[in-house]
C-alpha cells in the first residue's frame, strides 16, 4: 500500500476519472431504474488499494458529498453517508494491504463494505433520524441491501479489477506523465 502524499497527489487524474464516471452513472441511474446501484464502491476500493486509507476515505466521502451538493440535497444525511463511505474506503486500504486486486478480493471487500454501510445508514440511522421502528428498519432494509449487494458485487467483478489495473496502477495516468514532466 502506498501512502506517499506526493505520489497520492500525482494520482489526481485517476481519481478524477473514477469520480467523473461514478458521478455520471449515479446521476443517470434513477432514470435507468437502477436506484441503489453504483460503481462507487468498486472505484473507491481500487483507489484504496493503490493509494491507501487517506485516498480511499476521501474518495468515498467526497463522492457522497459532491453528489448531494449537485442535487441540492445537503443535510444531516450527507454527513452520515459521507462518513460511512469514508470509513469503508479507509477499511478497504487495510483490507487490501496484503491482498491482490483480484475480482474475488473486490467481491469480499464489497460484501463487507455494503453490509457495514447498509447497517449504519439503514438499520441504525433509519430509526434514529426518521423515527422508524427498529424492526421496520431491519425488515425494510433487506430488499434494499440485496439490491445494493447485487450492484456492488457486479461492479466488483466487472469494473474494480479493470479500473485498478488500467487506471489506478497505471503510471501513464499520473500528473507528471500527462503534462510530460517525467
Amino acid at each position: 500500500m502506498k501512502n506517499n502524499n506526493v505520489r497520492s497527489l500525482a494520482g489526481l487524474p485517476k481519481y478524477a476519472a473514477g469520480f467523473a464516471g461514478t458521478l455520471v452513472f449515479r446521476l443517470l441511474s434513477p432514470f435507468m431504474g437502477l436506484w441503489n446501484v453504483s460503481p462507487l464502491m468498486a472505484t473507491e476500493f481500487a483507489g484504496s488499494k493503490a493509494y491507501g486509507p487517506w485516498v480511499g476515505g476521501l474518495y468515498g466521502a467526497l463522492s457522497m458529498f459532491i453528489l448531494d451538493a449537485l442535487m441540492h440535497k445537503l443535510g444531516t444525511w450527507t454527513i452520515v453517508t459521507s462518513l460511512c463511505y469514508g470509513a469503508v474506503g479507509v477499511w478497504g486500504a487495510y483490507f487490501f494491504r496484503n491482498r491482490s486486486a483480484s475480482a474475488k478480493n473486490f467481491v469480499i471487500a464489497s460484501v463487507v463494505g455494503t453490509l457495514f454501510f447498509d447497517l449504519i445508514t439503514g438499520v441504525i440511522m433509519g430509526p434514529l433520524m426518521f423515527g422508524m421502528s427498529w424492526s421496520a428498519a431491519a425488515i425494510g432494509q433487506i430488499p434494499f441491501t440485496l439490491r445494493h449487494l447485487a450492484g456492488n458485487v457486479f461492479f466488483a467483478i466487472v469494473l474494480a479489477p479493470w479500473f485498478y489495473r488500467k487506471i489506478m496502477a497505471n503510471p501513464k495516468w499520473e500528473l507528471s506523465r500527462i503534462f510530460g514532466t517525467a
